[in-house]
């Protein structure tokens, strides 16, 4: 009955899949008279090839994982919610369904506009990122495509903050910052390493090159109170962000620099120094994961955060600013 009851619930957001395309399609316009006169005189130069994932072709992905997400959060079902995201994505998805008991806060959408790489095609993992409204507020989403489209990464953006204009070529298609490019005052690949450091050290951490504050310089004096706190209270206590596999990506914006979104893990780590019976408390927001108030020796708490930041060009070398972020925790465990 399960079974059956999730293949009802796919079913359904195919119908109302098809009903929002068949609403919102048009015909396509009509030949021009030159063109209608090259087709009869004989062959024309050939067309340009299209793009691995056009834009109506990310339009449409995103159409359908709204209107499946929708279904299986309301229905609680976890499993097939874990089967359309993906990479930190999906380590935030089950903590939202194993924390609220499968009943997991559902969304309002807004009109999304897409950004969508031009990528070749012959390329293997194309992605596409859409800025859109989630319950009243800015939020970035990036799909990658590994056999299916997936959710792959979600941040909303922070108070104050504007997504960086995108820059497009003249069919309105982005392009993507390689991992290594040197443009930007950050490549790619090196913005969650730094921004982790930062979030350990504090602004010696990565010599001005990305901007103080909460989420990043404000992360390393928490860390420092919560270290002489736990010590005055008979405990060691340690947190760690690093870097994880999961896929960075990053488009150019206009005036040469770049959008990048990565994701970072948090590890804490409590643990006893002085008799048995000095209880480590277990926090309010952990006990879905800790059945218990108290633990007696250790206490391992993993956060799982995604983050997008504006890096500038290294013609205009700035301070990068994190502008979205979302995150919470995703495992937990005592002894």
């Amino acid at each position: 009955m399960r079974t059956q009851g999730r293949r009802k619930a796919l079913a359904l957001a195919a119908v109302l899949l098809a009903g929002a395309t068949a609403c919102s399609a048009s015909s396509p316009p009509a030949p021009s008279e030159a063109a209608a006169t090259t087709a009869a005189s004989g062959p024309a130069t050939p067309a340009p090839q299209p793009p691995a994932v056009t834009r109506a072709q990310a339009a449409e992905a995103f159409a359908t994982f709204v209107a499946t997400d929708d279904l299986l959060r309301a229905g609680g079902d976890l499993r097939l919610a874990l089967e359309i995201n993906r990479d930190a994505e999906a380590k935030l998805t089950e903590a939202a369904f194993k924390s609220t008991g499968n009943k997991p806060p559902r969304y309002r959408w807004g009109s999304p506009t897409f950004y969508v790489p031009r990528f070749g095609a012959g390329e293997a993992s194309p992605w596409f990122t859409v800025l859109v409204t989630r319950d009243d507020r800015p939020a970035l989403l990036t799909f990658a495509k590994s056999g299916d489209w997936r959710l792959s990464s979600a941040t909303r953006l922070l108070p104050g903050q504007k997504a960086p204009v995108i820059a497009l070529d003249a069919e309105g298609y982005a392009a993507a910052v390689a991992p290594g490019d040197r443009s930007v005052t950050i490549s790619p690949q090196y913005m969650g390493p730094l921004h982790a450091t930062v979030a350990e050290t504090g602004a010696t951490g990565a010599a001005g090159l990305i901007a103080s504050g909460p989420y990043t310089t404000d992360l390393a004096e928490e860390i420092t109170v919560e270290r002489d706190r736990a010590k005055a209270d008979g405990f060691s206590y340690d947190s760690i962000f690093s870097g994880n596999d999961y896929p960075v990506y990053a488009l150019r914006t206009e005036g040469g620099g770049a959008l990048i979104q990565y994701s970072l893990s948090r590890n804490t780590t409590t643990t006893t120094k002085t008799a048995e019976d000095d209880y480590i408390p277990v926090p309010e927001n952990a006990r879905w994961a800790v059945d218990a108030h108290v633990v007696r020796r250790t206490l391992r708490l993993t956060e799982t955060h995604q983050y997008a930041t504006s890096v500038p060009p290294s013609s205009a070398p700035a301070a990068a600013r994190v502008i979205a972020h979302d995150g919470t925790l995703t495992r937990a465990s005592g002894e």
